[in-house]
């Protein structure tokens, strides 16, 4: 599997899509689904214990089927953030496969034009 993980204005591609890095992915509903691997990844870089994490970061899915990032008011996914230096994923070396996912193996309805990639994709 291609590892997408970038440094902050980094971009990624994978034959004829380029990801911009826009966020708009991160911004939308939904819930990020993560395996316990994942979570044990994500604590271990945030510097968090593997039980707190668990406690205070994850959350079941609506349907109680699948582990999930717990989200916050403000925003879907709490590990993305608004910075001057634009969208940035808190955790962009160790996300999810879900986030990684996006959109080649899986995409939404109009995801072109929403995603700054799938613009510049279309326009090819």
């Amino acid at each position: 599997m291609k590892d997408f993980s970038t440094a902050p204005g980094e971009t990624v591609s994978s034959g004829a899509f380029v990801c911009k890095r826009c966020g708009n992915c991160c911004r939308r509903e939904g819930e990020v689904v993560i395996t316990p691997l994942e979570a044990d990844a994500i604590a271990a870089y945030l510097g968090v214990d593997f039980d707190v994490f668990m406690r205070d970061f994850t959350a079941l899915s609506a349907d109680r089927r699948d582990l999930v990032i717990a989200g916050k008011a403000d925003r879907p996914c709490r590990f993305f953030e608004e910075t001057a230096e634009g969208p940035q994923c808190k955790i962009q070396c160790v996300k999810p496969r879900q986030c990684r996912d996006f959109p080649l193996r899986w995409n939404y309805p109009g995801w072109e034009n929403d995603c700054a990639g799938g613009k510049n994709d279309s326009q090819r």
